[in-house]
């Protein structure tokens, strides 16, 4: 087994996945006690059977720049493979600024060939390319050197394996026609929107019941607090201060230190010091907004007694739907979308793409009044009105 410690060995590496059609590609990385992950170890493979088709990389090493990854993943002869990409795209947007092209998701694809919902890599490679993977080694402190054989051996499996599920999916995919679905699903994941988070838009990540404006304007300033600080310090964003205690805040209002010695929820070490300054400056501020200024409260959707009936049948059309289409129903639309859809929206995600094909325009009919929904033995049968 091949671990890389130096840059030309990798550009090497690189230079011999680009006489195949794809890689395969997974990482190993450290994000308990820092904002940022921290990218720890890089598996890549290319279709074969020797030894060299499957490398390790470790990002530790004093003597590797990532640079012939970067070039790669700009190569767009060569499709590169990942599975449950989201959190491997963001690092190495975060850090090379880069996105792979093209790219295939398998979790994806698994979703949209009728696996399941966000089915996992283990699963796939059970019931795919009929081998078990050893999980003990998942949750392990990949920072520690040397990597032991069993952490070797369970990280190379990640991408070796998935070289069969990648061939067996992209061919299902192509057969039922279904790569243009696939595109639009991944076309989220290489939008760096998907992976900024700038201050002033924090605090729409923060779920509250409470939507006076004012109360969302002390929100919205705590939570800018918290994201600038988080990233500035690099550490996570529960470690300055959780949600709960920025709700706290919000409603207790403190004025100064000793208000904030009340707090039930706030960490002892946000009582004082640099964070303690940053919540009552970011509370003055809150409360000297002008009205104009203030964060306007989402817009409700009225859902009474009727509408739950009408999900109730959008969920039956959905589920026979989904059957129909061999794909995962969540894929289509998710619970809250039902209720949107039942509530008047008629511009929501599951009304558009291949989901509108697949499920929305039917979806709109049965809002509309212009189909029924009928048993036909073990399905379910639309009646034309």
């Amino acid at each position: 087994m091949r671990i890389l410690t130096r840059t030309d060995e990798l550009r090497a590496f690189c230079a011999a996945a680009l006489t195949h059609p794809y890689v395969t590609i997974d990482t190993e990385f450290l994000r308990e006690r820092t904002y940022y992950a921290r990218l720890c170890l890089i598996q890549m493979a290319f279709p074969g059977k020797g030894e060299d088709t499957g490398v390790l990389v470790d990002t530790l090493s004093d003597d590797l720049d990532l640079q012939p990854l970067y070039d790669l993943f700009r190569n767009e002869s060569v499709v590169k493979v990942f599975h449950a990409a989201r959190q491997d795209l963001e690092i190495f947007y975060v850090e090379g600024g880069v996105f792979p092209k093209p790219f295939f998701d398998t979790q994806v694809a698994a979703m949209v060939c009728g696996f399941g919902d966000q089915v996992g890599y283990e699963t796939l490679v059970r019931k795919i390319a009929r081998q078990s993977i050893d999980k003990s080694s998942r949750f392990t402190d990949w920072s520690r050197r040397p990597l032991s054989d069993k952490q070797q051996h369970y990280a190379l499996a990640d991408v070796t394996h998935l070289r069969d599920v990648y061939e067996v999916l992209a061919e299902r995919i192509k057969t039922t026609k279904r790569t243009a679905w696939v595109e639009e699903e991944l076309e989220m994941l290489t939008d760096p929107a998907t992976y900024t988070i700038t201050p002033d838009q924090a605090w729409r990540r923060v779920k509250t019941r409470t939507h006076s404006p004012r109360f969302l304007g002390l929100v919205r300033e705590l939570a800018r607090f918290r994201e600038e600080f988080a990233q500035r310090r690099n550490v996570p964003r529960s470690r300055v201060y959780k949600d709960d205690a920025l709700l706290e805040l919000a409603s207790a209002k403190p004025q100064n230190l000793e208000d904030l010695g009340r707090s039930r929820l706030l960490l002892r070490e946000a009582r004082k010091g640099d964070i303690a300054e940053g919540i009552l400056k970011a509370i003055a501020d809150g409360l000297a907004c002008p009205d104009k200024n203030l964060p306007k409260p989402p817009a409700q959707k009225a859902r009474g007694p009727g509408n739950e009936g009408l999900s109730d049948l959008l969920r039956v059309l959905l589920k026979a739907k989904a059957e129909q289409a061999g794909v995962a129903p969540k894929l289509i639309a998710s619970a809250s979308e039902l209720e949107d859809i039942a509530s008047g929206d008629t511009d929501g995600h599951a009304l558009k793409g291949w989901r509108r094909d697949v499920f929305g325009a039917d979806a709109l009919k049965l809002c509309q009044g212009k189909i029924a929904l009928s048993a036909d033995g073990s399905s379910v049968k639309l009646i034309e009105l």
